[in-house]
């Protein structure tokens, strides 16, 4: 008998082992919480280990990945997992360097935001024009790695490559009602995620996103060759 796929949303007793077999073949940062629900994080770690594995990735448990997550394929820690030092996450100390800087109502814009804006092909010239991606796109751009020079928060879901939630990892996140976001993941509780990025609440600064309004689309690392 056919078994129906895992895919994001799926709950029970299947998704438990799933992540108990995850966490067994997979190194830190993809630690998951077995709660018995495909969240994002759970998605991350499947894609992680499909793609460790030459399997198709596409974020769903078949066949093919259960056979080897059973047969006890381990994927080992590698130079292309991030690391919660800062030093491999220089961009982040960038970030933190720019708290505090926001949109000036009722007079020029603030040539800081312009500076942002500039890195993405939009080159917008008002502050007021949204800016989360811009900003992602500088700072990564001031440690010399290339981001998507797109002003579009979607524009991070397939650059660079797959990871797990750890500080500086780039988050991107989506509203129930619709909206998108980019930001630098600093930590989370079970209620919330803690991001640090541009034109939260029109400033820089760590925020926090509810879990019960922003999930989480994907997380993303530079590839060894972006930096």
């Amino acid at each position: 008998m056919q078994m129906t796929p895992l895919r994001l949303a799926s709950t029970g007793p299947k998704v438990m082992q799933l992540q108990n077999l995850l966490n067994k073949h997979l190194p830190y940062p993809y630690s998951l919480k077995v709660d018995g629900i495909l969240g994002p994080h759970t998605e991350a770690a499947i894609r992680k280990f499909q793609e460790s594995t030459g399997i198709s990735i596409d974020g769903t448990v078949g066949t093919e990945t259960w056979k080897a997550l059973k047969q006890g394929v381990t994927v080992t820690s590698d130079t292309t997992l991030p690391s919660t030092n800062a030093h491999n996450a220089p961009w982040l100390k960038i970030a933190a360097a720019e708290i505090g800087q926001r949109e000036i109502p009722r007079v020029p814009a603030n040539t800081r935001i312009l500076m942002y804006h500039a890195t993405t092909s939009l080159r917008a010239t008002s502050d007021e024009v949204p800016w989360c991606s811009a900003f992602v796109n500088w700072c990564l751009k001031q440690v010399g790695i290339t981001g998507t020079n797109s002003a579009a928060a979607t524009s991070w879901l397939h650059w660079g490559q797959i990871t797990g939630p750890c500080p500086g990892a780039i988050a991107v996140v989506r509203r129930v009602t619709g909206a998108n976001h980019v930001a630098f993941y600093i930590a989370e509780t079970k209620d919330y995620y803690k991001l640090l990025g541009g034109n939260q609440g029109d400033q820089v600064r760590p925020s926090r996103y509810y879990k019960s309004h922003w999930m989480v689309q994907s997380y993303r690392w530079p590839n060894i060759r972006q930096q």
